[in-house]
């Protein structure tokens, strides 16, 4: 072979090999631009969801150590903790029966006239509006019954509870007066005690100063009472457990049904939970105020559902004083109110009863 072929074998093999030499490369190149792009892709379709998750939460103490939990969307994802701390401050300062000096606390020891704050007088007068649809089965002045048997904000006395004379100083209607914005006591040693209204009213609180910060989504809980607005940041209805009654006892879950608050309240009362046993006695924490004694009956628990927390709060309380049967009188008189009642039928079995409105609320 001669050297003028040689060097044209040699001009073309090496013109391949530089030819392959930059295929390759630019392959090599075009690989890494793609991925590159796919990993930025990956990033950005990562980052979305927490882009356009509009969740804060929220959580703390009030009214001693009872633990609530706020859930709002807000686009600002501001914080809004310190003015929800302040809002319960003021509501503990005037309906707490555990501060020495707040409102509740200074009427509850004095005979004077009380002209109440805004949040006083309206906790008082949706009291009086229940106490009347409930023929008294709802009833805050029964504080020194509730004291007595050992649930209320003072410790028990020693030796037997005298009922019938503790008696005497129970009657809503009967010993308070609301006249020119002032309320008085027809009687001495009258005691007020809004426990059974009051949490709920504390949810509704905290609702309405979320609402007056622009917030139009959000869900309430203090102490296992709840108020729901609009939607979840998944564009879903706020969904909340309704427990079981016996499920300690039973070892199972405590979940009995699911609820799906649409723009409500609700608030559950039951005697499962705040019990003591004496002398081989279950007592229970609900009190007649009629009879001034733990009521006894099948219902076990009451889960209403209002336009406002408060609302549903004085209900199930009510209800759990009334039982199963007069409790579904009031639900059918009173077209705002929804519930679900649990009750022990005369096996011991749960059994459920819904009205109807309350039906649609029930998660499948």
């Amino acid at each position: 072979m001669n050297n003028r072929r040689k060097n044209t074998i040699y001009s073309i093999v090496l013109l391949s090999l530089v030819a392959i030499v930059y295929l390759y490369r630019k392959n090599q190149a075009v690989q890494q631009q793609q991925k590159q792009t796919n990993t930025s892709k990956t990033s950005t379709d990562q980052s979305t969801p927490s882009a356009n998750n509009l969740t804060v939460k929220v959580t703390g103490t009030t009214m001693g150590k009872i633990v609530y939990n706020v859930t709002y969307l807000d686009e600002k994802k501001r914080d809004l903790k310190p003015g929800i701390d302040s809002v319960l401050v003021a509501f503990n300062q005037s309906l707490s029966t555990y501060i020495p000096n707040s409102e509740i606390s200074t009427f509850n020891k004095g005979t004077d006239a009380l002209s109440p704050t805004k949040m006083f007088e309206r906790v008082f007068l949706r009291s009086q509006e229940i106490y009347r649809t409930t023929s008294g089965a709802f009833d805050p002045t029964i504080s020194p019954l509730i004291n007595a048997w050992g649930f209320g904000f003072k410790k028990a006395e020693k030796g037997k509870i005298a009922v019938d004379s503790l008696l005497q100083y129970v009657g809503f209607d009967k010993y308070l007066k609301y006249t020119d914005k002032k309320i008085t006591k027809t009687k001495a040693g009258i005691m007020l005690d809004f426990s059974a209204i009051a949490k709920g009213y504390a949810v509704d609180v905290v609702g309405e100063y979320l609402v007056s910060e622009g917030i139009k989504d959000y869900a309430v809980e203090i102490g296992g009472e709840v108020r729901c607005q609009g939607k979840n940041n998944e564009g879903r209805t706020w969904l909340f457990g309704v427990k079981d009654p016996q499920y300690k006892e039973k070892n199972r879950s405590s979940a009995f049904a699911a609820i799906y608050l649409d723009n409500k309240g609700m608030a559950t009362s039951g005697n499962y939970e705040n019990f003591y046993i004496k002398d081989g006695k279950k007592y229970a924490h609900t009190i007649d105020p009629k009879t001034g004694y733990p009521v006894e009956h099948s219902l076990l628990s009451a889960s209403v559902l209002a336009n406002d927390c408060m609302t549903a709060d004085a209900y199930a309380t009510a209800f759990m004083v009334m039982g199963l049967e007069k409790a579904k009188k009031v639900l059918e008189a009173q077209a705002d109110l929804e519930a679900f009642l649990i009750y022990a039928d005369a096996e011991g079995k749960l059994q459920f009863f819904a009205t109807e409105g309350a039906k649609k609320y029930l998660a499948k």
